[in-house]
């Protein structure tokens, strides 16, 4: 099943992180691939030293895609398409039971990944594969093509009174 997590609230890469221990926790095989995010995120070190959760490499350093340059956006492009259709490749060898691309709606967005190779790949995953998409404005298509889709909505966040994120909470 295709689940989406989306919207301008918090917890969606918690409640894709949540369903991952779950899975692995039942034996399941999971490849979390996370976009836009380092490898300094908090869930990364937990998540690499939980069996049967392979996590790719990010970087070490990122900026936000709005304070890249376009050199800069060009490069983040291209080691994020690679990210994608290795681990692609990897979880269409159906080594894997679930896949959590998280952050992928904001990659597609900004045009550092192809919606198209996106749509393409979950439309060729085996049935046995769930898919677990997080970010921001997913483009309808992905919306329709769900089995879950879930919002979450901001109401009030530390963020709107100045309060940057937070280690432990925010990443």
């Amino acid at each position: 099943m295709i689940h989406v997590y989306y919207g301008d609230g918090k917890g969606k890469t918690t409640a894709a992180v949540g369903i991952a221990v779950r899975a692995a926790g039942s034996k399941m095989r999971v490849m979390f691939v996370q976009f836009l995010k380092t490898e300094f995120s908090g869930e990364r070190n937990l998540l690499s030293n939980i069996d049967n959760i392979t996590m790719t490499t990010c970087p070490v350093e990122l900026k936000f895609t709005f304070e890249m340059n376009e050199r800069e956006k060009q490069q983040a492009s291209v080691l994020f398409r690679g990210i994608f259709e290795r681990s692609a490749k990897e979880v269409l060898s159906e080594r894997y039971d679930m896949v959590v691309l998280d952050e992928i709606f904001d990659v597609i967005n900004a045009g550092m990944v192809n919606e198209g190779d996106v749509l393409e790949f979950i439309s060729n995953a085996p049935k046995s594969i769930e898919i677990i998409m997080t970010g921001h404005n997913p483009p309808q298509r992905f919306i329709d093509a769900a089995d879950y889709v879930t919002e979450f909505k901001k109401i009030k966040h530390p963020f709107d009174r100045g309060i940057t994120g937070r280690i432990g909470v925010e990443f």
